[in-house]
């Protein structure tokens, strides 16, 4: 098994680098993390995950472990390959990708080249509550967005955590729907069906 590879950017293209270690040229598809800590002809390190199968073996490259166990998370939600998993990781970052699972962002993940409305769906559904904050600002290095913050660390009342389902039953995300109900109690909404109508009206 291949972990980790350290040596000179030889060649970049818009999926994958390859290293020259100690005289070996080493090709991995790689994620946008890894990309920006790149640069052609210089000293780089990656962290790789070896996919074996009967047609070939294929590398794939990430700028650090915890970037690394995020993308083994991501191959785990059925009908999600390695390819699949490195091509998410490439649109978004982990920050991105993680507050798009916490927030239910269906549209945002439907973005990624590639990737279906129901495969988005699936990966919501199966990672949901499974990717931490600290494993996104691990992977990241950044500080977590407000969104993900939100989803992960605001509690709902049992009222409100309907009006939130309906408004995502109406096609929103679960952190717009969060927010408009947020705004609806601000003008005075106090039953579901108050809650809903305001955050309708003022347009999520």
């Amino acid at each position: 098994m291949i972990a980790y590879l350290r040596g000179r950017v030889l060649a970049l293209t818009a999926e994958t680098a390859i290293l020259d270690v100690n005289g070996v040229g080493y090709e991995a598809y790689c994620t946008g993390g890894a990309f920006s800590k790149m640069t052609q002809g210089e000293i780089a390190e990656l962290y790789t995950y070896l996919q074996v199968k009967e047609d070939g073996v294929t590398l794939f490259g990430f700028a650090n472990p915890k970037e690394k166990e995020l993308f083994l998370k991501v191959i785990t939600v059925s009908g999600v390959g390695p390819k699949m998993g490195i091509s998410i990781l490439a649109s978004l970052s982990a920050d991105e990708f993680a507050t798009a699972v916490a927030t239910a962002d269906v549209k945002r993940l439907s973005a990624v080249k590639g990737l279906g409305k129901k495969t988005a769906e699936k990966i919501v559904l199966e990672l949901h509550g499974k990717i931490s904050a600290a494993e996104v600002l691990d992977a990241s290095g950044d500080r977590l967005s407000a969104a993900i913050e939100t989803a992960t660390t605001v509690k709902l009342s049992a009222q409100d955590e309907e009006a939130v389902s309906a408004l995502m039953g109406l096609g929103f995300t679960r952190n717009e729907s969060a927010q408009a109900v947020k705004k609806a109690h601000d003008l005075g909404a106090t039953s579901v069906e108050e809650i809903i109508m305001k955050a309708l009206q003022g347009g999520v």
